[in-house]
């Protein structure tokens, strides 16, 4: 259907004296070719679960790993022929010549080929394209897929081999190539007109779009001052604690402190009286078993990961580890999916697990099986993710994960354990207290019975219980005190990856596997940095954000971008021609694209920042530049000068000479290190804060920690102080 072409070899020459060997090593491949003809070639993407799936199938199988995709697009051109039904040229990915070579090889000498990529789009193209290459060495060539990597499943998928779903196919060419039209057409323009190295993307473009708009409402938001009132009482000798409610029957809304200092002359000297107690009991039913979204945002919120650090731990749980039987088993289903669906067997078998679970039993198993809606927009392609055996409880296994394996997994765990357990019933107490027109409110809750909460640590239930001693109406309290504070309304808060990954969940921007890759790609290109978490677009970013609102504004449009989704689902599900959408879309982007050539004027240099340094090398001044990496200095003179260099943010506490500048690991983790290394080897995690110690004069850093949340520390001295607040 498409061109494919493969890379050929380099010819090497056969060393002296080296022909004895290579006949000996010829017979060896085929004695071993002639041992493979009974035997079924199986591949997979991935070394990691080649070893996991070749303990189940045993020595009738060959299992070898593609490395992911063999046969693809090239990196360096667009490589999509627009006037030929957008026609792609495929080739062999560079360095994968050999691999695809012994695939051919193996595939030519067993008697059948089975592909076992990934269980989505991504995998159907890969083994697609596998198909092509290896039809004319071996002509049973089927797909097989399962949700989890373990024993039964592989076993049973063997046993059922189907077809490639060519709609499948179908769809990831069409993302494939409608991203390649969008980023191979505006990247170069952006390259012209601000400078080498930018990019824009289809799903990118709008999520920086979210980042740079929420920037303007924090930067255009002003503060709003109000006010509230606590008080404390005395119920005998037990303490309740509550808040000013309402007043003459209204809801209470202070703004100014004129207004609470009014109200605190009039409650001098008053008798508070308990005017209502009200008790309830609430059940709280759990929640779905994780889709991808749900559990990228948890893993951000409860255990600090960023979306890609979640999606690649996930991977490593899917693809199997070694727990302590001997063998290699995949410990959780497959981790790309937006269903809150569950297989009956396995809801059976956790159904099963509850009630025979000494600790929990009958009592903390729902009723009726649970059901959980699944979005409307959902692929419903995979099940939700899910431990592959329950009764692997994460406190028996921890010893054999890491301790970001072990979190995650007991992350997962417990959301699936949960969603077949009772709810959580408690008693919730209302008490109304009043001073002639003014009503405050005291609200308590206590747990009765755990239900589902049981699996979760005790700290977590704990945390929201507040209970009030028992209190009857028309009863007098004692007031202690009352405690007036001013606030001020805040502005929205910055994007994290959680709430980044929510809101393009909701609004059908992307899908379960784009949304680590959108955030890394941010990142990476310094649109976007962390500060505290939170994600804040730079200089750049907002240039780049600016330039595709205007000439590019469908792309960045929210509802267009979910729509060509939804265009793409049809797709997959031969509801829509891929060619037939691509070109709905390229005919009138291609009129805007010329337009916006002509139109945007350069911008080269536009972010440079004069400062005061002299460059070293030929006297000139140096310019502040952003680049891939973040900020440096450079000499004004480029390109008769190319000195440039980090930015220093104060002098090495160390050897006092040196610079610390911000460096970055080999995986690309940014921090702090003097400029003079080798010969001076201080490096520290934490930031500069950009002052220095008021005891030694050395420089600040900004540190974080539980108990004394944010606050500054000196590098060389003791000093410390609370950050201020910008």
């Amino acid at each position: 259907m498409q061109k494919e072409t493969t890379a050929r070899p380099d010819r090497k020459t056969k060393p002296a004296g080296s022909e004895p060997a290579a006949k000996k090593k010829g017979k060896a491949r085929k004695k071993s070719s002639a041992g493979n003809k009974n035997k079924t070639l199986v591949i997979v993407e991935s070394p990691a679960k080649a070893r996991t799936i070749h303990k189940y199938l045993g020595k009738d199988y060959i299992i070898e790993a593609s490395m992911g995709h063999v046969i693809d697009l090239p990196k360096s051109r667009m490589a999509v022929d627009v006037d030929q039904n957008f026609k792609p040229e495929y080739i062999t990915v560079r360095g994968r010549a050999s691999i695809l070579n012994r695939l051919k090889k193996l595939a030519g000498s067993t008697a059948r080929v089975l592909l076992a990529a990934d269980p989505d789009r991504e995998g159907e193209a890969i083994s697609y394209h596998l198909a092509n290459a290896l039809r004319h060495a071996n002509s049973d060539i089927k797909r097989i897929e399962f949700n989890e990597i373990t024993q039964s499943a592989i076993q049973e998928a063997v046993l059922h081999p189907r077809e490639i779903d060519q709609n499948l196919v179908n769809a990831q060419q069409a993302r494939r190539i409608l991203d390649r039209l969008v980023g191979y057409n505006i990247s170069p323009l952006l390259w012209k007109k601000i400078k080498r190295g930018l990019s824009a993307g289809r799903v990118q473009s709008v999520a920086l779009r979210l980042i740079c708009d929420r920037e303007e409402e924090i930067e255009a938001f002003l503060p709003e001052e109000y006010w509230t009132l606590d008080a404390k009482f005395l119920s005998g000798k037990n303490p309740v604690e509550s808040t000013l409610h309402a007043i003459d029957g209204k809801k209470a809304d202070l703004k100014v402190k004129e207004e609470v200092d009014v109200i605190l002359a009039e409650l001098e000297g008053a008798i508070f009286t308990t005017a209502s107690v009200n008790k309830k009991e609430r059940r709280r039913q759990p929640t779905a078993p994780y889709t991808t979204s749900k559990l990228q945002q948890d893993s951000a919120n409860k255990l600090g990961f960023t979306s890609q650090k979640t999606m690649m731990i996930a991977q490593q749980l899917y693809e199997g580890l070694e727990v302590g039987d001997g063998v290699v088993t995949g410990l959780i289903t497959y981790m790309r999916t937006d269903s809150t669906r569950v297989t009956p067997a396995a809801v059976d078998q956790l159904r099963g697990y509850i009630r025979g679970n000494p600790e929990l039993g009958d009592k903390f198993l729902s009723t009726d099986v649970r059901a959980y809606k699944t979005n409307k927009s959902a692929q419903d392609a995979h099940e939700a993710i899910r431990p592959t055996d329950p009764s692997r409880n994460p406190d028996q296994i921890q010893k054999f994960l890491s301790k970001d394996q072990f979190r995650l997994y007991q992350m997962i765990w417990q959301k699936f354990v949960s969603s077949q357990m009772a709810d959580e019933v408690a008693d919730l107490t209302t008490v109304d207290i009043t001073a002639g027109r003014f009503m405050f409110r005291a609200s308590g809750s206590r747990v009765k019975f755990t239900g589902f909460t049981e699996v979760f640590p005790l700290e977590d239930r704990k945390k929201k219980e507040s209970t009030l001693p028992e209190m009857t109406v028309g009863e007098v309290l004692n007031l202690k005190e009352l405690l007036p504070e001013q606030h001020f309304t805040q502005p929205p808060p910055r994007f994290t990856d959680a709430s980044m990954v929510k809101i393009l969940e909701e609004s059908g921007v992307g899908r379960p596997s784009t949304y680590a890759p959108t955030l890394g790609t941010l990142l990476k290109r310094f649109y976007v940095t962390r500060v505290q978490k939170a994600l804040k677009p730079t200089e750049l970013g907002k240039l780049v954000n600016d330039i595709m609102k205007k000439y590019f504004p469908e792309l960045v449009n929210i509802e267009f971008t979910a729509r060509m989704e939804d265009d793409l689902d049809r797709i997959a599900q031969s509801e829509m021609n891929w060619v037939d959408m691509l070109q709905n879309f390229y005919v009138p982007f291609a009129g805007v694209l010329k337009g916006a050539a002509e139109q945007i004027i350069e911008m080269k240099n536009v972010l440079d920042e004069k400062t005061d340094l002299v460059c070293e090398k030929c006297a000139r001044p140096m310019v502040k530049k952003i680049g891939r990496f973040g900020y440096f200095l450079a000499c004004s003179g480029f390109p008769e000068c190319r000195n440039a260099k980090a930015i220093p943010l104060g002098k090495c506490p160390v050897c006092a000479t040196g610079d610390v500048v911000q460096r970055a690991t080999k995986k690309g983790r940014p921090f702090f290190g003097c400029n003079k290394y080798p010969e001076c080897e201080f490096s520290t995690w934490d930031k500069p804060s950009g002052e220095l110690c008021p005891k030694c004069s050395k420089i600040l850093l900004e540190k974080s920690s539980r108990e004394k949340g944010k606050y500054i520390a000196c590098a060389s001295c003791d000093y410390e102080a609370a950050e201020q607040s910008a």
